[in-house]
């Protein structure tokens, strides 16, 4: 499908929308039922909506409906503002955008409109600066030879500067003729693809004659890009409102489901089935004693014959009063814990990446807590465990190797003399470097030349060319100069054979003035140049030099020449046109065509640039890898290179102590061998020593073709993998390997071919870098380099792990407490499903009561953050799931049983004897409830502060003050109630009994576990309080730190088992 875009013509604005941007998720009048709906999507919801309407059946409710009509409908509006408040600012700036005022050509008249009025086939007029905004295709600059340079930064993340340029049948028309242009452009349907537009275009008379012009991505300028270094340019408008690029890119990314949150959902589950039984044997019998004693009881009045339902009201009472198993605030709670735990990350100073200004920036508040249980952390290398700041190192040219004495070619006497003395071996090499780019060097009113690249390697090497007297010192879409040794030469740029990952090359076509040569001048990987080049030409040493240079971890690159033909010249290049014009499989006709042009090169020499570690790499990743966290290396790199960089950053070990298996072969059978081959080793090798793999990108290709199995088990079994020659869908392939095992993976890189693998792990991190911001846009994660991701996952992913652990379980506990005790009542109530508490109290425990106490565990750490980078080997603890599993569970679900024993035998016989009503026995219970759980929140968070102060014993106190006021108004059951509890010793004395019995044996059991079985984080927490008292035994510190060390050493060996005890302790206990 294509459309056609007619210039300057009012007739077709109808058939395509306007430049209208919208990116609200709601309009007024559907907000409230689509918001109902998208949040009525969630089972639990739909599960509390159910249970809120069969409380509106008086029959059958327990309590009033408002005990969960009031918990849902706040928890509704709470949602609904956020999402309301977020899609206002959306709005504000759609229009803001919308309103922009916005230059337009009719007919050679000039006017402002705004944006939003735009419509396809106008002609757009921008100025220096402008923010362009819809997506056009570039007719007219400022610029004689048709170039302007813009800024897409906004768009996917670049921050240097791209040039784009005119369609040739456009050039040479004047400001006038282009407000009058009439003409016609074939283009695809709107798409998302911001590389790519394969389109063509025509004019009509009298501009020219119906010639056919090829359309492409360089002749565009996109909506959120912004005109630079330009005085004007002008357009016609092809995609507008939510159908450009930017637009059809935008969208919501699908949500990802943590760890925690996966286990939560299978507890609730667990809990859900436990309450349906529950229900059935309580409501069974309820049923039997109501039939043989309950009819004998004339005060309960029960009538002879019921309706034929009623044997259902009893078991649907219970489902009533056991809802609230499943906590209705459990949702909103994490919530806020989680956006909590996302400002903390935005405001550590020490991620704060001082010499780029970058702050870390958490973009997806939702996975914190799968910081904390990283498995895999699969990493790009340049530019991510790299620097990016390409310096040319050596080279080698005509068999002779410069800068192997010093190391800087740039200083090789050798290479500085053959520069002077106008060696053409050395002439010719340094052409190629200076021409063969699409760098464009830019003018400073001082005279001064500066460049402007799209690739930190180009930069490079023109720069290293300048400084061997080979300057490139302007450049148009047509022609080039460079001055070399005083003397100038010009050629004109025929065609440039673009780069992609597929062909690992680019070539351009040149004609030299003075003499009319066309030249094919080509740079590339080694692997796409050296099978091109010449027959007869010797290329071992510059293969031996590749060999070499990878040794040392340098960035390599090969480059060639020949000498073209002019009638083979304009053969080729009409073969070209003719791909360059079809829309249907451009790009792979265009590297057809190029790949018959590339051939029988004569390699003039090799490159070498040298890409330095980033500081802090090495320490991370021994770090992290001390954690137990398996750290691979996707990289497009050679081997050779790779391997050197992973040994320079402790990535893998050298040979005495570890060894690095290689998996690769000359056919697909020997690649096969190779894994499996290595597979043996990995299975007989002892534990003590490093095992690593290496692979490129073909042996992969057939590996995940044949023996996905097996590769499979291989990657479970290493620590560390080098994979080189990657490309982006490659890398996500392996990130989804990863994944499929059950293991949870991170993916970090900076750069626009690392998005597919950030977006495909369970975490992905981007690293602001100098390839721009694409990568840290489409991460959940950004940082300002790699040494940060130690605090990220040590640090705050542990912390969030811990905290979510304890919030989700505990808001589990608190509910069956309340539960427990009503079903324990109903054994005193003839099972008849009566509540004990009224509705305005149950409401409250849910909504007020419990809830903003644990809420202080936000704040806690169970040990300081230097205790944690000083013993990564405790990050085992979250990454085996330590803290929340059905073990853990079940410990709370033991507790809150024992303590609703507790609470309701303690209440029920203080006050057997009293003359109490049941709004007073209630009020009791309750309160031993309130007792309790601030007592557990207290005990089990390790580090006080004012917010737990306010959060837990405020909330105590606010307990009794709301008791107290609601005790005076006459109208409410309540009335009097806590004004003569609290003047009733047999109360304080009761609460005292309670919180003594509830706690005590909690505490017994878990001093006596610290004392002779202690855990890991035991240890280190006592190694903390002896570093704080100078007069403790240093030989007690001693006997910790051997002990911690052993403990370690075993949690390590013993990574996936699960030990805890039924009562769960606080985050400091062995999980």
């Amino acid at each position: 499908m294509k459309r056609f875009v007619y210039f300057n013509d009012e007739s077709c604005r109808d058939f395509y929308r306007d430049n209208r941007i919208s990116n609200t998720k709601y309009t007024f009048w559907n907000f409230i039922p689509k918001n109902l709906c998208e949040q009525f999507r969630r089972v639990m919801n739909q599960y509390f909506l159910l249970i809120a309407c069969l409380q509106l059946w008086s029959t059958i409710t327990p309590v009033s409906p408002a005990t969960t009509w009031g918990p849902l409908a706040i928890i509704f509006i709470v949602s609904a503002s956020k999402e309301a408040w977020d899609d206002y600012n959306r709005y504000l700036s759609d229009k803001k955008a919308n309103e922009r005022r916005i230059w337009v050509v009719k007919d050679g008249v000039r006017r402002q409109i705004k944006a939003q009025e735009i419509h396809v086939g106008n002609i757009v007029w921008l100025h220096e600066n402008d923010e362009i905004p819809c997506d056009l295709v570039l007719i007219g600059t400022s610029d004689p030879q048709g170039i302007c340079y813009i800024e897409t930064a906004a768009l996917d993340g670049e921050t240097d500067l791209k040039t784009r340029i005119i369609p040739s049948i456009c050039a040479n028309l004047s400001p006038e003729q282009l407000g009058k242009i009439k003409g016609v452009a074939e283009c695809p349907n709107p798409d998302n693809n911001i590389r790519r537009f394969d389109a063509n275009m025509h004019l009509f008379p009298p501009i020219t004659d119906n010639e056919k012009c090829p359309l492409t991505i360089s002749n565009t300028l996109l909506q959120s890009c912004y005109l630079r270094f330009t005085e004007w340019a002008c357009g016609v408008a092809v995609y507008t409102g939510n159908e450009t690029k930017s637009g059809m890119s935008r969208g919501t990314a699908e949500p990802k489901l943590t760890s925690a949150d996966s286990m939560i959902d299978k507890l609730t589950v667990a809990i859900f089935v436990f309450q349906i039984v529950a229900v059935l044997v309580l409501g069974f019998a309820g049923n039997i004693w109501k039939d043989s004693h309950g009819r004998k009881q004339w005060y309960l009045m029960y009538p002879s014959e019921g309706p034929w339902y009623e044997f259902l009201v009893i078991p649907l009472r219970f489902e009533l009063l056991c809802s609230i198993m499943i906590p209705i605030s459990i949702k909103v709670t994490l919530d806020l814990a989680k956006s909590v735990y996302a400002k903390f990350i935005d405001c550590d100073d020490q991620m704060f990446d001082w010499e780029t200004s970058t702050p870390a920036h958490s973009a997806n508040t939702a996975i914190s807590e799968d910081l904390g249980q990283v498995e895999y952390i699969l990493s790009d290398k340049t530019g991510t465990l790299t620097e990016n700041k390409m310096i040319f190192r050596r080279c080698c040219i005509s068999d002779t190797l410069y800068g192997d004495n010093n190391g800087d070619a740039l200083k090789d006497v050798g290479l500085l003399n053959a520069v002077s003395s106008n060696d053409p071996d050395v002439v010719k090499f340094l052409m190629v470097m200076a021409l063969c780019n699409t760098v464009v060097p830019i003018k400073s009113n001082d005279g001064t030349i500066s460049y402007k690249a799209q690739s930190q390697d180009e930069e490079a090497l023109v720069n290293a060319a300048s400084k061997l007297n080979m300057v490139l010192t302007s450049k148009d879409s047509s022609s080039a100069e460079i001055c070399f040794n005083g003397s100038k030469f010009y050629y004109e740029l025929l065609d440039v054979l673009e780069f992609t990952s597929d062909r690992k090359r680019m070539s351009i076509v040149v004609k030299e003035s003075g003499s009319g040569k066309f030249l094919l001048l080509s740079k590339g990987a080694d692997e796409a140049i050296f099978p091109r080049s010449c027959p007869g030409q010797e290329i071992k040493t510059y293969q031996e030099a590749v060999e070499m240079y990878s040794h040392l971890g340098l960035r390599t690159l090969c480059l060639g020449w020949r000498d073209l033909e002019e009638c083979e010249y304009k053969e080729w290049s009409k073969k070209f046109q003719d791909a360059s014009c079809s829309l249907d499989n451009r790009e792979n006709k265009i590297a057809e065509v190029c790949h018959s042009l590339e051939k029988d090169i004569h390699i003039l020499g090799i490159t070498a640039i040298e890409d330095r570690l980033q500081d802090g790499v090495p320490e991370t990743i021994k770090l992290l890898r001390n954690a137990g966290i398996n750290v691979w290396m996707l990289t497009g790199d050679k081997q050779n290179t790779a391997i050197q960089i992973g040994l320079l950053c402790n990535l893998i070990t050298p040979e005495s102590n570890g060894q690095l298996l290689s998996i690769n072969g000359k056919t697909e059978d020997d690649i096969l061998r190779s894994l499996d081959r290595a597979l043996v080793v990995m299975k007989t090798t002892p534990e003590r020593k490093d095992l690593a793999f290496v692979l490129d990108g073909c042996a992969l290709e057939i590996i995940l073709k044949r023996s996905v199995e097996s590769f499979t088990r291989l990657a479970m079994m290493s620590t560390t993998a080098i994979c080189c020659r990657m490309t982006p869908l490659q890398k996500a392939q392996l990130v989804g390997i990863l994944k499929s095992s059950g293991s949870l993976t991170l993916a970090i890189g900076d750069g626009g071919n690392d998005v597919r693998m950030i977006q495909e792990a369970n975490v992905g991190v981007g690293i602001s870098g100098r390839e721009g911001l694409q990568a840290a846009r489409a991460a959940d994660y950004s940082i300002g380099k790699f040494k940060f991701l130690k605090r990220l996952i040590l640090v705050h992913g542990r912390y969030s792990y811990n905290r979510t652990a304890f919030i989700s379980q505990y808001s589990f506990y608190k509910s069956l407490l309340i539960c427990f005790i009503q079903i324990l009542f109903s054994f005193s109530s003839g099972l008849s499903g009566t509540s004990l508490f009224n509705s305005i109290s149950l409401m409250a425990y849910n909504v007020f009561y419990t809830s903003l106490p644990v809420m202080t565990i936000i704040f806690d750490k169970d040990i300081s953050e230097t205790t944690v980078l000083q013993y990564p080997q405790i990050l085992l603890y979250s990454q085996a799931g330590r803290l929340l599993n059905p073990s853990t569970f079940a410990g709370w679900f033991g507790r809150s049983l024992y303590h609703a024993l507790v609470v309701f035998l303690i209440t029920v016989h203080a006050y057997a004897d009293e003359k109490s009503d049941m709004e007073e026995l209630s009020m009791v219970a309750l309160s031993g409830c309130i007792w309790l759980q601030a007592f557990v929140v207290t005990l089990d968070t390790n580090s006080f502060t004012y917010p737990q102060i306010i959060f837990v014993w405020g909330n105590f106190v606010a307990f009794y003050v709301i008791n107290l006021i609601l005790s005076v108004v006459p109208s409410l059951q309540m009335h009097n109630v806590m004004l003569r509890l609290c003047n009733q010793p047999s109360y304080w004395i009761t609460m005292a009994l309670i919180v003594t019995v509830g706690m005590g044996p909690v505490l017994a059991l878990r001093y006596l576990r610290k004392v002779f079985q202690p855990s890991a984080i035991d240890v280190l927490q006592q190694i903390e309080q002896t570093n704080r008292h100078i007069e403790t035994s240093r030989n007690m510190e001693s006997s910790s730190r051997t002990y911690l060390d052993h403990l370690l050493t075993d949690l390590r060996r013993n990574k996936g088992s699960i030990h805890q005890p039924l009562l769960s302790e606080s985050l400091a206990c062995s999980r």
